[in-house]
Order: C-alpha cells, then structure tokens, then sequence
C-alpha cells in the first residue's frame, strides 16, 4: 500500500529540500547504533548517509521498485555495503523483522499515511528496549515547496500524540530542521 500523496519528484529536487548530514546529526544517529531502519527509503537520501555511519546494518524498505533501484545505485555509487534493500509492502505486512532487534527506525516525511500508529507500533515493536525512533516531516505550511497537502500534513503535536500513543518517551519534543522540516526523537520505554 503506498502513503497517500506519496508521489516523488525527481532526485535532483527532492535533494534540495534536505542535508542529510545535519539531519542526521540533529536527530543523534551516531555511530553508536548497530542496526537501523528507514521506512520509506526512496532514493537513499537518508539511508545511505545513515548507513555510512552506522556499526551494523541499514534495512532499506520501500514499496516502488523504482525507489528500491535508486537506493541500489546510490549505495553502489557510495561504496556502501551494509544496506539491505527491501522491497516490502511495510504499511501493510509489516517489516518482517525480528521483535526488539534494531537500534534506531526512522520515519522519515511518512506519517501523513492513513494509519500513522500502524507504522509507530511497528517500529516500537523491531526495536530494542531504550532504541530510538526518529521521526520528521515537513512543516506545517503552505509555503514549503512540496510535502503533501495540508489536510493530511501531521503537525507536530500530532506526531508527539502518536508517538506518546504508541508508548514511546519523547526525549526531543520539536528540533529545527530548517529549511522545511521538524523532527522529534523519542524512546522505546522510559528515558
């Protein structure tokens, strides 16, 4: 099942809208973490970054075949080796992996889906106790040059009450991630 309004621009927009280095830096992935997990890869923007800086493995899911193939590439153009692609309806069957395995998830501009907890449970479900799940979005106004529209465009406070909801600590409510996003980063259990 795709995340509504999911459709992708081409790589080279979609690139200016982030700096994945200082994305990554401000929602604290280090290389400290073993295993992580992006929902939603697309074109590898966070992923391979991610990858790069990670002990373990970086599982990669996405619904397009298209995605899937450009984060291939990207990673091979990067030299990266400790990705796995997966080529998995995650919204719908889950990820398949295993129950408190990973060390950090991130959500990366897809909790506008239908069923935000569905995707939260699932990754309070495959981490470790006290792993991480980082989510951002776009901000919630009109003037930001693509995100989905406003009617389904999570605000901060919705992420927040979703995350609480699923059972997650917030450890930082709302960071800055200008030009065009807002993050927070919570915890498996208590901080």
């Amino acid at each position: 099942m795709k995340v509504r309004e999911s459709g992708m621009p081409e790589a080279g927009m979609w690139n200016t809208f982030f700096d994945p280095v200082a994305i990554l830096d401000a929602m604290s992935l280090t290389g400290e973490v073993r295993d992580a997990v992006d929902f939603g890869c697309g074109y590898g923007t966070f992923a391979i970054p991610a990858a790069k800086r990670i002990q373990g493995t970086l599982h990669a899911f996405d619904v397009e075949p298209t995605m899937i193939e450009a984060s291939r590439c990207c990673a091979k153009q990067e030299h990266v080796r400790n990705v796995q692609l997966h080529l998995h309806d995650f919204l719908t069957d889950g990820t398949g992996l295993d129950v408190a395995s990973m060390d950090y998830v991130m959500l990366f501009n897809i909790l506008h889906t239908e069923e935000p907890l569905r995707l939260l449970r699932e990754a309070y479900r495959i981490l470790v106790p006290d792993g991480r799940v980082a989510v951002i979005h776009w901000n919630y106004d009109p003037k930001t040059p693509r995100g989905p529209p406003l009617a389904i465009r999570p605000r901060p406070v919705d992420c927040s009450r979703w995350i609480k909801a699923t059972g997650f600590t917030i450890e930082k409510e709302h960071i800055d991630l200008p030009p065009y996003h807002y993050g927070i980063l919570a915890r498996k259990g208590n901080a």
